[in-house]
């Protein structure tokens, strides 16, 4: 049981903080190099910025050098002509500049947004290919903070101070090479101050990593509480903890906006640090080029085009050295979505599956079956578990609340692998197959079936999305959908709201039977479909069940044992274990623990089997 959160240093996140150990983290640029797989997909526009990245700053570099001569030439000399003649040159290299400028600018932010988007994608569709044990230890809403607000974070220095700090970069190789062209004595000391500039960016990066991971943390944990309770809201309602919810998210909301204080705190901290010493660095540099001009090293022309070069390399470098702060503040976020990428499916694919027999021989066998979960390695769910389910049969997986009935469907389906034995799906062990094969041979209704915020025809298309209007109506005919959609003015356009809140339970089940009717698979397996509907509705949807099992193997776990009196065979679990197995008559007749269920649900069984 979790602890229950009372203070904002009870929240998880606190208490990681707390344990974690204030070591110190390197600087470095390695969150940008998990980019390069995504960015090398457009070597193309990488061009385009590239060509267009060195032209603009030709023309910026250029600038300084028409400035210079101005002074000399045309101030110095007091010639207006000659002054105008460059003023003119200097407005066409600008027009140049600010045009490939743009360019690269629009190329550079559209490529980056590309890259965002390739890199949700690739997130996303690697958490749908993980497996349950997975799922069973993230909450939903953290991966959900991951997947929105980590990209989002990313956004600012993917789609534009990366491409601001690419320019500084080329500028300031290009300004530094002019300023040893132009007085090697000044640009040597330029040298020497340059390292005083970055030092604080260095020192105070490595704890700018940390707290912003911390920040990216709480703020995930704040999302996972509030998707929970959003998602919760009749049940908040229900016990009157409106109150209570409100508090523990602010518990979490407050911590998040601390952490972000102590983040921006050290971001304050860099950013006067590195205005402080450049400016300094200016002054100097003005004070010795003064001093140079008046001994006549340096002509002011001269002096003049340094000074604008400092000026771009000390511009550059503060663009850099922020740049470099924003690396260390959306590290975190990157390590996170990078977590998700690195994680691997504890499910092993096999590189060659062997293929299913067509058509489908109609078998399943549990092999003496064990298993247990991940999460609970010293409990064992299953033990030694053994049936087979023949061709067209339905067998009934009967058992208190966990004995394993539920556990049997996710292995079936392996969304688990066994820790002993085999399951067999038409004599093929089925983790020699490919999963979406052999999910594809099983339609799977639940005891609570999942209804997506759609149209009814969407949530019926979900069982084979290719499906013409004609195949959904004829699933939903099947179904008994066409009973109550015919009373909705939208028909089969109707959207049934988030988790089909808009819908009874009774259509919600009878709408994930359409679902497994247009999916059309050899086996079916059902979850009680039935257990917490009303008298009427369960007619209409075991009259449904009755059409869907015709001509499929089906497997069924149920509570109501009314539901699988007629069963051709009844599987009774105990605690993990296969304890009995017959038809229903056999089964009382033995009066064993399927016999004592039988009681309690049917008049007609006597309180002793007869010999």
């Amino acid at each position: 049981m979790k602890p229950p959160v009372r203070t904002i240093d009870d929240l998880p996140a606190a208490r990681k903080a707390r344990q974690e150990k204030p070591a110190k983290q390197p600087f470095t640029l390695a969150p940008l190099r998990r980019f390069l797989p995504f960015l090398l997909r457009y070597p193309g526009q990488i061009a385009v910025v590239a060509a267009f990245l060195l032209v603009s700053t030709a023309a910026q570099l250029i600038i300084p050098m028409v400035a210079g001569s101005v002074v000399d030439l045309g101030i110095s000399a007091k010639n207006l002509d000659v002054i105008g003649h460059y003023a003119g040159w200097i407005l066409v290299y600008a027009a140049v500049m600010a045009v490939a400028g743009a360019i690269r600018f629009y190329v550079f932010s559209r490529l980056g947004e590309r890259v965002l988007t390739d890199m949700r994608k690739a997130v996303f569709d690697h958490l749908m290919s993980l497996d349950a044990t997975f799922f069973d230890t993230h909450r939903v809403g953290e991966l959900t903070s991951r997947l929105n607000g980590d990209v989002a974070s990313i956004r600012g220095i993917i789609s534009s101070s990366l491409s601001v700090t690419v320019r500084s970069f080329v500028t300031l190789v290009g300004a530094v090479i002019l300023m040893f062209a132009t007085s090697p004595v000044m640009a040597s000391a330029v040298i020497v101050i340059a390292p005083i500039i970055v030092l604080p960016v260095v020192m105070i990066s490595r704890r700018l990593r940390r707290l912003s991971r911390r920040t990216t943390d709480t703020s995930a944990e704040m999302s996972a509480m509030a998707t929970e309770a959003l998602g919760a809201t009749r049940t908040v309602k229900s016990f009157v903890q409106e109150v209570e919810q409100s508090r523990q998210y602010s518990l979490r909301a407050e911590y998040s906006f601390n952490s972000e204080m102590s983040r921006l705190g050290i971001r304050a901290v860099l950013v006067g640090s590195v205005m402080f010493t450049s400016t300094a660095a200016v002054v100097i540099l003005v004070w010795w080029g003064s001093y140079a001009v008046m001994s006549g090293q340096i002509s002011a022309g001269g002096l003049t085009q340094f000074m604008i070069y400092a000026l771009m390399a000390t511009g550059a470098i503060q663009g850099m050295s922020d740049f470099f702060g924003t690396v260390q503040i959306v590290a975190g976020s990157t390590e996170r979505l990078m977590e998700i990428l690195d994680t691997k499916s504890a499910l092993p694919i096999p590189e060659n599956p062997r293929p299913f027999p067509e058509p489908s021989p109609g078998t399943i066998v549990f092999d003496r079956v064990g298993f247990n979960y991940a999460t609970r390695t010293r409990d064992l769910v299953l033990r030694d578990v053994s049936f087979e389910v023949r061709p067209g049969e339905t067998v009934a997986l009967v058992g208190q609340s966990g004995a394993g009935k539920s556990t049997s469907f996710a292995l079936l389906q392996r969304f688990y692998d066994v820790t002993a034995g085999a399951i067999l799906v038409d004599g093929l062990d089925i983790r020699e197959v490919d999963p979406a094969q052999l999910r594809r041979r099983l339609a799977y209704v639940e005891q609570e079936p999942t209804t997506f915020a759609g149209s009814i025809a969407e949530n019926i298309r979900f069982g084979r999305p290719e499906a013409t209007d004609s195949e959904v109506e004829a699933a939903a005919k099947a179904a008994l959908v066409d009973e109550y959609v015919g009373d909705l003015e939208e028909g089969y356009d109707t959207i049934v709201g988030e988790r089909g809140i808009l819908l009874s339970g009774g259509q919600k089940q009878r709408l994930a039977i359409a679902r497994a009717v247009l999916k059309d698979a050899p086996f079916l397996l059902l979850d009680e479909a039935t257990s917490a509907l009303d008298a009427q509705s369960e007619y209409l949807v075991q009259t449904a069940l009755a059409r869907l099992r015709e001509g499929r193997t089906t497997l069924v776990i149920a509570h109501r044992l009314a539901t699988i009196r007629n069963a051709n065979r009844i599987v009774v679990l105990d605690k993990g274990r296969l304890v009995e197995q017959g038809t229903h008559d056999e089964l009382v007749k033995n009066d064993g623990p399927y016999a004592k269920l039988a009681r309690l649900q049917f008049r007609d069984v006597p309180e002793k089997a007869a010999e």
